[in-house]
C-alpha cells in the first residue's frame, strides 16, 4: 500500500507538473497577446512610425514601458452618458461650487478670454464651462498614464482599436518629438490629455500656442488651453453670435415620428415639430429652420424639450452626446447668470 501511494503521487505531481507549465504556456501567451511590449502589432507600429522620421530605439523603449490596463476597458464601457438620466447627469456638474469656481476662473483670465473670443467667436462663459466639464479648470486632469491607456485601447478595445492605435501613433509623435518621456504624462483613460482633454489628435490638429512662448502646452498653460478650445470650436463651424440652445413645449408623450437627442448637424424643421405639437418658446425661429430637437428625461417622468442649434451641434463634436453638450450650455449659462449678479442657482 505505501509503495502504490508513492507510484500514485508522483503520478500525481507529473500532472501536476504538467498542468503548471501549462499555466505558464498560457501565462506567456497572454503576456504576448495583452502586454503592449510584447504584442505582435507593436513592432509594426514602431517601424511605421520610423519611417516617418520618429527614432527606433526611443520607440522601442517607450512601447516597453507600456502596461496593459483591463480597467481602461472596463471604464469605457461605463460611461456616463450611456447610462443617466438628464437630472442625473446635469447634477454632476451643475453644481454651485463648479459655478462659482467658474466664474472665478473667468475673472482670473477675462482678458485671454476676451481675445479668444474676438479671435475665434467662442464667448468666454462657452470656453470656460468646456473647462468645467472637463477637468473642473484644471483641478481633476486625469490619474491614467496616457501612454498605458492608449497602448491598451489601441490593441485591444474590440471595435476600436483602429481609432485608438492613431491616438496611440499621435502621442509618441506628440512626445518624443518635444523630448518628452511619453509614461510621464497622465490624463483620462481614453487617453484625454490636459486642461482641455484634448486627445493626441485633436491636439495636433487645434491646439494652439496662444500666449506665443513657443510652446503649445495643454497640460500646465491655461492660456494655451483657452485659445485651443476656441480654436477647436472654430474649426468646427461655431456661428459668431448665435445662440445654442432654444426651450420649446411639446406633448407629454414623445412624438413617434421625431428622432430626438441626435448629434448629427440640425436636420428638422420647425414646421415638422409644430405638426406633432412641439413650440419654440423663444427665439425667432421660422418654419424652415432646422434643429436638432432634444427631450430630457427627468426621475419623475417629466420631459424636457429643447431645440439645439447649429452651435449646439459644434458642442457634440467635442463629445458625441447630447447630454454632454446640454452639461456646457447649461453651466455656460449659470456662469454668464453669476457674473451678471443674478444668483448662482441649479435648474432644470
Amino acid at each position: 500500500m505505501p509503495l502504490r501511494w508513492r507510484r500514485d503521487r508522483r503520478f500525481s505531481i507529473s500532472l501536476l507538473l504538467v498542468g503548471l507549465w501549462g499555466l505558464a504556456s498560457a501565462a506567456t501567451q497572454a503576456k504576448e497577446n495583452f502586454d503592449p511590449a510584447t504584442h505582435p502589432e507593436v513592432q509594426e507600429m514602431v517601424e511605421s512610425l520610423s519611417r516617418k522620421g520618429l527614432l527606433s530605439h526611443e520607440l522601442e523603449a517607450a512601447m516597453q514601458a507600456a502596461q496593459y490596463r483591463p480597467q481602461v476597458l472596463e471604464a469605457m464601457n461605463h460611461a456616463a452618458e450611456r447610462r443617466l438620466r438628464w437630472d442625473e447627469y446635469r447634477d454632476i456638474f451643475i453644481q454651485p461650487e463648479r459655478i462659482r469656481q467658474g466664474v472665478a476662473f473667468l475673472e482670473k483670465y477675462h482678458e485671454t478670454l476676451a481675445r479668444a473670443e474676438k479671435v475665434y467667436g467662442v464667448p468666454p462663459e462657452i470656453v470656460v464651462a468646456i473647462l468645467g466639464v472637463e477637468t473642473q479648470y484644471g483641478q481633476h486632469k486625469g490619474t491614467h498614464r496616457v501612454l498605458d491607456s492608449l497602448s491598451t485601447l489601441a490593441f485591444h478595445h474590440p471595435s476600436r482599436g483602429t481609432f485608438f492605435r492613431g491616438e496611440l501613433e499621435a502621442f509618441l509623435g506628440i512626445t518624443l518629438g518635444q523630448d518628452v518621456d511619453p509614461a510621464t504624462l497622465r490624463g483620462s483613460y481614453a487617453g484625454a490629455m490636459g486642461y482641455p482633454q484634448f486627445i493626441p489628435t485633436s491636439y495636433q490638429a487645434y491646439a494652439v500656442d496662444f500666449d506665443f512662448d513657443g510652446l503649445k502646452d495643454l497640460w500646465n498653460n491655461p492660456v494655451d488651453a483657452i485659445g485651443s478650445i476656441a480654436n477647436y470650436f472654430s474649426e468646427h463651424g461655431w456661428q459668431r453670435n448665435q445662440a445654442v440652445l432654444v426651450e420649446a413645449d411639446g406633448p407629454d408623450v414623445l412624438p413617434a415620428s421625431i428622432t430626438f437627442n441626435r448629434t448629427e448637424p440640425p436636420d428638422t424643421s420647425i414646421s415638422a415639430l409644430q405638426q406633432v405639437g412641439i413650440e419654440p418658446t423663444a427665439g425667432r425661429l421660422q418654419p424652415n429652420d432646422e434643429v436638432v430637437p432634444l427631450a430630457l428625461d427627468f426621475a419623475d417622468g417629466h420631459i424636457r424639450y429643447v431645440l439645439g442649434l447649429d452651435n449646439f451641434h459644434v458642442i457634440t463634436r467635442y463629445n458625441h452626446s447630447h447630454l454632454y453638450a446640454m452639461a456646457v450650455a447649461t453651466l455656460a449659462q449659470r456662469i454668464q447668470t453669476a457674473m451678471a449678479g443674478k444668483g448662482q442657482g441649479g435648474g432644470a
